[in-house]
């Protein structure tokens, strides 16, 4: 999650001339994330948000949530409480929302289902992948090589990991349509990673792309733990896109 101010002007007035609202821009990397977000902290009437912005007890400010592919923000008003002044290792400032009763929330709780669940009123349709790669050069090549590809029209959203922990985590807490995973992966292999994503009901059909320069015995292994494909490295970004076509084509 980022945080943008999206007026670059100081603004400075004379002493007691009204102050137009701050609108400072919270950009997340998807719905889950603005989602988990709004759970743990906005949903309690307030937040603590990072920006180097000089902000004073009393400025107004105009929340705007967002992540890539949402079609219109949400706005929250709030009002600085209190300040933590720039220079301070965790300066920012804390805001109180404003208009914020029962009936402002379930509206907005509303809205937040609609697109954590992608309602194409709200979001705009792409498919998530996962890819993870320990090694960063490889996984910014993939990047790049996949960012233009659509499938059916439909973009990616492409998000990544370079350990088997984090990707087991991530895929039991989120949605995804694909993931391409190497089998050597730090503090989780990848095989142990699909056997236990294989546990859950809802992710048994989950395409899953193997690739690894482990031969064919790490093939073996991890086609038995459940991957759909395996790719041996090195590897074209033709062979993944096909790859990754003929999987989503086959669960469509």
């Amino acid at each position: 999650m980022t945080v943008q101010d999206e007026r670059q002007d100081d603004n400075k007035r004379k002493p007691g001339a009204d102050r137009r609202p701050v609108t400072l821009v919270v950009d997340y990397d998807g719905a889950d994330e603005m989602y988990r977000d709004y759970t743990e902290n906005l949903s309690t009437g307030g937040v603590f948000v990072h920006t180097d912005r000089t902000m004073e007890p009393g400025d107004r400010v105009e929340l705007l949530l967002s992540f890539p592919r949402l079609l219109a923000p949400l706005c929250i008003a709030g009002v600085v409480r209190w300040v933590r002044p720039v220079g301070d290792s965790d300066n920012g400032v804390g805001i109180e929302f404003v208009d914020f009763g029962d009936d402002a929330r379930r509206e907005l709780e509303e809205i937040l289902e609609h697109v954590q669940e992608r309602d194409p009123n709200y979001v705009e349709a792409s498919l998530r992948l996962l890819l993870c790669e320990d090694n960063s050069h490889i996984s910014k090549l993939i990047q790049e090589g996949l960012a233009p590809v659509r499938f059916a029209g439909t973009p990616l959203d492409i998000i990544t990991v370079n350990n088997g922990r984090d990707a087991l985590r991530l895929v039991l807490e989120e949605e995804f349509d694909i993931v391409v995973m190497d089998a050597n992966l730090p503090m989780m292999d990848g095989i142990t990673v699909i056997s236990r994503l294989r546990k859950e009901r809802r992710l048994q059909s989950l395409p899953i792309i193997v690739v690894s320069a482990g031969g064919q015995e790490i093939e073996q292994e991890a086609i038995a733990a459940g991957a759909d494909f395996f790719l041996a490295k090195p590897m074209r970004l033709r062979q993944i896109v096909d790859t990754m076509r003929n999987l989503l084509n086959r669960r469509n």
